[in-house]
């Protein structure tokens, strides 16, 4: 379960930035919101089942997720991802000759087997300069390791990091080292990290990678066929030949191991009419050469979706709402707000512009969230929480849309800007 992220200095966010899935002190105009939208876990704050963020245009909302993938990317390999001088591949805020040098932060909170723990790193492109691990198995946090440049600090019950102190290299986390050399704790962190699923950019590649991973597994392509068929695109089913199946295992691990890798057909079922608009056979579609960029799109989505159901985990979606109708969209978002479809209390934190998403009877004030940028290029993260004024029975979307949160785009001036090429063109005539 994911409580909250936090970064500074990383490309368009100059300051700390948070987006929290606690649960604000608030009520919603359905008071079905406030049950379903809302889970309590163990001795946990009680947490949001989704979070939906706004923004204009290169507001910067993307590098939050590109944040959170990097986080991951980098908890996960830099312990064998970097050699021993190799630079770290992370951006700081480049319009501020104050922060170009500077660190970069990243921290998060979640939970991971019942325990809450807070885990952090500060980093430049040559080397990690600090790095934290705190857990709070009862009421209190405790330290379980602080490193300062190449000091480690180890806390009083984390023993499986005091032998392996000197393994660390200045650009490597020590959390990385210590699951690499089969410390439970760090494993059971990164194995939480692994299961984090963060589809960054406007392409379907991540997603499509997850979708085939998922088709691999018992009852895999039944599941993403239920969901594509469900969703009125006119497929009826997908097929994965069993001689191809192989070729799919492979092209994955290509995927993965950054190898040039041959395209893996997944055909679509679709029902072949009479004259007479009667059933007559079924015909294949490659999905690729023959779908829509929607059903494709779908069909991406259909992989991380399921997991993160089925699972109870956490997805990360950069522009949602792609190439989607926004009934589908809105539909999609409610399968995690619905204890019925979302047993396992999984969480989707998604980046979109379909602003009929802001409606009082899908989403609390606490799960609306805008990224706006200054005149100075650095991005800012707010909720609609933190708004005075704004009731729950508002109409959050003309409020949006009429300038009252920000984080909209000023487009006064475009048809100035059209006018004046126009009387250019009159001139050159």
């Amino acid at each position: 379960m994911l409580i909250e992220f936090t970064i500074a200095n990383y490309r368009s966010f100059r300051e700390l930035a948070t987006i929290s899935m606690v649960a604000a002190k608030l009520k919603a105009k359905d008071e079905r919101l406030d049950r379903n939208n809302v889970f309590q876990v163990d001795h946990q704050p009680a947490l949001l089942t989704s979070a939906a963020i706004f923004g204009r245009n290169a507001s910067g909302k993307s590098n939050l997720v590109r944040a959170l993938a990097f986080m991951r990317a980098f908890v996960l390999r830099s312990s064998s991802g970097t050699d021993e001088m190799g630079a770290i591949g992370v951006e700081p805020f480049l319009l501020s000759t104050v922060t170009i040098a500077k660190p970069s932060l990243f921290e998060i909170v979640f939970v991971s087997d019942g325990t809450r723990y807070r885990y952090g790193f500060e980093l430049t492109k040559q080397r990690v300069t600090s790095e934290w691990l705190y857990a709070v198995p009862r009421a209190f946090e405790a330290l379980q390791f602080h490193r300062d440049l190449d000091t480690i600090k180890i806390g009083r019950t984390f023993k499986e990091g005091r032998e392996r102190i000197q393994l660390t290299r200045p650009n490597a986390l020590f959390l990385s080292v210590l699951a690499q050399f089969n410390a439970p704790v760090a494993q059971k962190l990164l194995a939480w990290f692994k299961r984090l699923d963060v589809v960054s950019g406007v392409t379907d590649a991540g997603m499509q990678l997850s979708t085939m991973q998922r088709l691999l597994e018992k009852g895999g392509a039944e599941t993403i066929a239920r969901i594509v068929t469900a969703l009125d695109t006119g497929v009826e089913g997908l097929r994965v030949e069993e001689g191809k199946k192989d070729e799919v295992r492979t092209a994955l691990a290509d995927i993965v191991n950054h190898r040039d890798s041959e395209q893996v057909t997944v055909n679509m079922l679709h029902t072949v009419y009479d004259g007479d608009g009667r059933p007559v056979q079924q015909t294949e579609f490659e999905m690729d050469g023959q779908e829509s960029e929607g059903t494709r799109r779908l069909f991406a989505l259909a992989g991380p979706l399921s997991t993160a159901l089925t699972e109870g985990r956490v997805l990360i979606v950069d522009e949602f709402d792609a190439r989607l109708h926004p009934l589908l969209t809105r539909r999609m978002l409610q399968l995690f707000n619905d204890p019925a479809t979302n047993p396992k209390h999984a969480q989707l934190v998604f980046v979109t512009h379909d602003s009929g998403l802001l409606d009082n009877l899908l989403l609390r004030r606490d799960q609306i969230w805008f990224v706006e940028k200054d005149t100075k290029g650095a991005s800012t993260l707010y909720s609609l929480a933190e708004f005075k004024g704004v009731r729950n029975d508002k109409d959050y979307e003309s409020g949006y849309l009429g300038g009252r949160y920000g984080a909209i785009p000023y487009v006064d001036s475009l048809a100035e800007a059209v006018a004046v090429y126009e009387v250019d063109d009159a001139k050159e005539e």
